[in-house]
């Protein structure tokens, strides 16, 4: 059975990175998840390893979550031949973060004020579910047309930079609307519409994912089950592969951008940071440069001063991902070896034939 490093590995290598393989991290201790948007406390919880899920019994083994005072729900349940998720949404706390041609010649959106207000179209917004690198994230609710029932539908606020002027904020908001407004595919958010509320400001409306974000589920439940895991990377990776395909790189790929539905299927949301690496009638990939990403997510040639694949950056996120669901904590604060001393440890323990401990000593 190939080891998620066989995997991950050669994309990199494929993609012209220059640092290191993406699931390869720090040594037998963590430091606690915390989110990316916050200084990570100093103090670090013991990595342990989770048991050989061939070794247990054919029962269904659950993994449970308590909801206030509320008896504990079974949150993810591992059959002998399957699997099911049973997700809810969970608060969590202000930050724990010929296609371009079109976005480059628009100044405005295209629905500007001329069609019916936010309210009347999806709901008044009711409730804040989330903060992205560009906005509030609410709520709202409408009933169905037949009168029964309701739709949910989440209105991402776009708030201006500091800075940031009228015309670049228009144009901001609205490339990164074009990108979104192209992309379908099962594991990257949808995106309905870009107008404005009440106030004038402008708002992107999306589908409303129920169980919440990533971070919050690993965070709330220590770490997850290894099948758990596992069924997340692999949408996570099959939405990335997608995005790449389009030529577009996420740039900012962490667990509070990850969504999930009740059911368990995985979106990639909050495309502020996004790029376009190849044009649609090109054959050339284009390199990046500058400081894009989240705290431990962010690959090491990011920080250098030469220029980087953009797709090597979102894989190596995604193995920092990885390694944060199985073991519910960062193995590092920044992956800069004059930095910080753990990862300069793992770029050392790599190089020997033992391997890295934190990452030789997952379950398969």
């Amino acid at each position: 059975m190939e080891s998620l490093r066989d995997i991950i590995e050669p994309m990199r290598l494929q993609h012209g990175a220059t640092a290191t393989s993406s699931l390869e991290a720090a040594d037998s201790t963590v430091q606690p998840l915390t989110s990316s948007a916050e200084p990570a406390p100093d103090s670090r919880q013991t990595l342990s390893t989770d048991k050989n899920p061939d070794e247990a019994p054919l029962a269904p083994k659950l993994t449970n979550f308590y909801d206030g005072n509320a008896m504990p729900m079974q949150r993810f349940i591992a059959l002998q031949r399957r699997h099911e998720h049973h997700l809810e949404q969970k608060p969590r706390k202000k930050p724990l973060s010929d296609l371009w041609r079109k976005i480059l010649s628009k100044t405005q959106p295209e629905e500007d004020k001329k069609g019916p207000p936010l309210p009347e179209k999806y709901g008044k917004c009711q409730r804040v579910v989330g903060y992205g690198a560009s906005g509030i994230i609410y709520v709202s609710r409408k009933k169905k047309e037949n009168g029964i029932g309701e739709e949910l539908y989440a209105v991402k606020e776009l708030q201006r930079r500091s800075r940031e002027t009228e015309d670049e904020y228009i144009r901001r908001l609205t490339a990164e609307f074009c990108v979104l407004s192209e992309l379908h595919h099962p594991n990257v958010i949808s995106t309905l519409e870009l107008l404005t509320d009440a106030t004038g400001n402008y708002c992107q409306v999306m589908e409303y994912c129920e169980g919440g974000d990533l971070f919050t589920l690993v965070h709330s439940a220590g770490k997850l089950e290894v099948q758990e895991a596992d069924c997340f990377f692999k949408q996570l990776m099959r939405g990335v592969e997608y995005l790449h395909e389009m030529g577009v790189v996420h740039r900012d790929l962490k667990p509070e951008n990850l969504l999930l539905t009740r059911h368990g299927s995985l979106k990639i949301s909050d495309f502020g940071n996004s790029d376009c690496f190849r044009m649609a009638w090109e054959n050339d990939v284009h390199l990046m440069s500058g400081l894009f990403g989240s705290g431990p997510y962010i690959a090491p040639e990011v920080y250098t001063d030469q220029e980087y694949d953009g797709r090597a950056v979102d894989v190596w996120a995604c193995g920092i991902i990885y390694m944060a669901m199985r073991t519910g904590g960062y193995l590092w604060h920044q992956a800069r070896k004059d930095e910080d001393e753990i990862f300069a440890h793992y770029l050392k323990d790599r190089r020997r034939e033992e391997g890295f401990s934190p990452i030789e000593s997952l379950s398969p």
